[in-house]
């Protein structure tokens, strides 16, 4: 993949893996709905877009073969998916019947859950690309370019218009209920997932939220799978020559 691909707004940080949770700087501490666990998803997830938008960049390796390796590019369609699917599943209809008398709030649900499925078809598209044996490369960087911004574009739209509806229209209660839906998603690849979701995460945030499970889960997190996480070579760069 050439640089010669159209300049845009992307998530290019020189360390990717420094992209900070943007909630440490928008506490919700004494609110009823803490959003912690919203703002950490969607910093790992800006994380793994920057990765995604440097490897597919670069100009010294082929993007293709990258991504077809590439345990990054794995993790965050699995933790995507999760993520979306808690949403889809849990959230979006319990703000739906919350809001059942705001026409306008559930016309933004819905455009919500049109960004959701938009995503999900240029992830798609990205795989039948890298399934091809000669992969285009000029429509596979249009593809990550739109994955890039869509991604970037909607978790920005999602925190400017969903989540204030969230802490004005649910209860403890419902949110609680998303939480564990979103976490029994995440469990299903928890040795992966955990980690990719954390390592972000500053150690009080990542005590909190580790603090539901049970202590041998943490005992794993802290043992073998973060470090494990830490140490792999996710994006394929190290090998992306060989």
């Amino acid at each position: 993949m050439r640089s010669e691909r159209r300049n845009r707004e992307a998530p290019r940080h020189q360390n990717c893996d420094a992209v900070p949770c943007r909630h440490l700087s928008e506490p919700t501490a004494g609110k009823a709905i803490d959003l912690t666990v919203m703002w950490v998803a969607h910093g790992a997830l800006r994380r793994e877009l920057a990765h995604l938008d440097r490897v597919t960049t670069a100009v010294d390796h082929d993007a293709g073969r990258v991504l077809v390796r590439a345990t990054g590019w794995r993790l965050l369609k699995q933790a995507l998916h999760a993520h979306h699917k808690a949403e889809d599943d849990v959230l979006w209809p319990t703000l739906r019947r919350s809001l059942a008398d705001r026409p306008k709030e559930l016309a933004l649900l819905e455009v919500l859950e049109a960004e959701h499925a938009i995503i999900r078809s240029v992830i798609e598209a990205i795989d039948a690309a890298l399934a091809d044996p000669q992969p285009d490369p000029l429509r596979l960087g249009d593809l990550v370019d739109t994955l890039v911004t869509g991604l970037a574009g909607h978790l920005d739209h999602e925190e400017a218009a969903a989540l204030p509806l969230i802490q004005g229209s649910l209860t403890a209660e419902q949110w609680r209920r998303f939480g564990h839906v979103h976490a029994r998603y995440i469990a299903r690849h928890a040795r992966d997932l955990l980690p990719w979701l954390l390592a972000g995460a500053d150690e009080p945030t990542r005590t909190e939220l580790l603090a539901c499970l049970p202590a041998a889960t943490r005992s794993a997190f802290t043992d073998e799978w973060l470090p494990a996480y830490l140490s792999s070579d996710r994006w394929g760069t190290d090998r992306a020559c060989s």
